[in-house]
């Protein structure tokens, strides 16, 4: 059955400002996203900054639920020199047969997930065996006090976030999914920080 339209997210403000709020994690993404390989899945495009730095792929499959996003990715999609299919859907309930991507690609994008510990069980099952998530995503601070601040802030900032969560673990949810880290790394300085982000890669 085909997801209700009327459920997704819109966030009108969040997706024409979103490229400038990202730009000083560029350089990040152009780690990040070249590592992908092969038939791809990208869970939540937002406006498709990753689009740019795909290299060695065979096609891309992304996924947007904000339709004011998707929009934006859709402009930027037409000149790639790879298919694209984009498609507006949440990544709880992910549209593709398992085992069907050879990576998938996850940039920021755990935190906004309402629930994000059942879309790493989707990612987990259309990719195929041996397959990879490569992803950039920030979570819970490692002292107290940040990780105390977080919790405070988090309802405003959800608000103005797009429903951003500043306090999710999002690394620890990867491994709790089942992939087998092959490298995670901080991106940055990583305490005394209200936002360590990390990248790294886990194995399916």
């Amino acid at each position: 059955m085909s997801p209700d339209r009327n459920e997704f997210p819109e966030h009108p403000w969040c997706a024409a400002t979103l490229d400038l709020i990202m730009r000083p994690l560029a350089k990040v993404r152009a780690k990040v996203v070249p590592e992908a390989s092969g038939r791809v899945l990208e869970i939540g495009v937002g406006t498709g900054m990753n689009f740019k730095n795909y290299s060695n792929i065979d096609s891309l499959v992304g996924i947007e639920p904000d339709p004011h996003m998707l929009r934006r990715a859709r402009e930027r999609s037409g000149s790639l020199p790879f298919p694209v299919v984009l498609e507006q859907a949440g990544a709880e309930r992910l549209p593709f047969d398992d085992a069907s991507f050879d990576t998938a690609v996850m940039t920021w994008v755990l935190c906004t997930i309402p629930e994000p510990e059942r879309a790493l069980a989707e990612v987990f099952r259309v990719l195929r065996p041996g397959g990879r998530l490569v992803y950039a995503e920030h979570t819970r601070a490692r002292g107290n006090v940040a990780a105390w601040m977080q919790d405070r802030l988090t309802p405003l900032w959800k608000r103005l976030g797009g429903g951003c969560h500043l306090n999710r673990d999002s690394v620890a949810m990867i491994s709790r999914a089942g992939f087998q880290a092959v490298g995670c790394q901080a991106v940055g300085r990583d305490s005394w920080t209200l936002l360590p982000v990390y990248r790294g890669t886990g194995l399916r």
